[in-house]
């Protein structure tokens, strides 16, 4: 009888592989992920609806907390390492392709924003930002640095911010500042979350339009399930 002799490099690839395996298996299907936003999205209806003016101010700050959340965690695990095309317009994360915009949308359509999301995706960024978002500011010609010394300034939360070519999400979160996006420089990786300062279409993009998401309006039209105007 013959042995295999296997060496500890290929023993310790298969153990590797087997713990990566595992990790995707723990995170739910896409379905019951939407399904259980949907859900919540419901309960927070009937609370709003049932509320007077001043309990209503406090389901708004809870809906975003909740959202922001879901949206940044959640989702975003979801979509890591989806690939990249120009033409990428699937809807299930890690199958398929998807472009940056459409990336955008997708996840903001899931998490429950009644929103055109293939006419938005094929839009010019600075279309959607501009519906999403009453705080909008353009820049021009700054450096990474002080963009992100614009964020730090600010609140934290959720944004969207057109680039030149591209578009993506920038998280704040206290003295963090992280760019999620649909990646060209990475097709392979795609989807991805990295640094703000770096090789990335952020730090290149002489052109910024950036936009905070889920402010009171944003927040009031999911909760209602209202649907954006195309």
């Amino acid at each position: 009888m013959q042995l295999r002799i296997i060496s500890f490099g290929t023993i310790c690839f298969l153990l590797l592989s087997c713990f990566e395996e595992k990790k995707e298996e723990r995170l739910p299907a896409y379905e019951d992920l939407i399904s259980s936003v949907e859900n919540q999205r419901v309960i927070f209806q009937k609370e709003y609806t049932d509320a007077d003016e001043s309990a209503r101010i406090q389901i708004l700050e809870r809906a975003e907390r909740y959202l922001l959340k879901t949206i940044t965690t959640d989702f975003f695990k979801q979509w890591d390492g989806t690939e990249w095309d120009f033409n990428g317009t699937t809807h299930t994360p890690r199958k398929g392709k998807i472009a940056c915009g459409y990336f955008i949308t997708t996840v903001l359509s899931d998490a429950g924003f009644k929103i055109p999301r293939v006419k938005w995706a094929q839009q010019a960024s600075e279309y959607y930002i501009t519906r999403f978002s009453s705080d909008v500011q353009r820049f021009s010609n700054q450096t990474p640095e002080s963009m992100k010394s614009y964020f730090l300034k600010g609140p934290d939360g959720l944004y969207i911010a057109g680039l030149d070519s591209h578009v993506g999400f920038v998280y704040k979160s206290g003295d963090e500042v992280t760019f999620t996006h649909a990646s060209y420089y990475d097709p392979k990786i795609g989807v991805q979350t990295e640094p703000l300062i770096g090789d990335n279409p952020f730090a290149k993009s002489a052109y910024r339009v950036v936009g905070r998401l889920l402010d009171k309006e944003m927040i009031e039209k999911w909760i209602l399930g209202e649907s954006w105007s195309e």
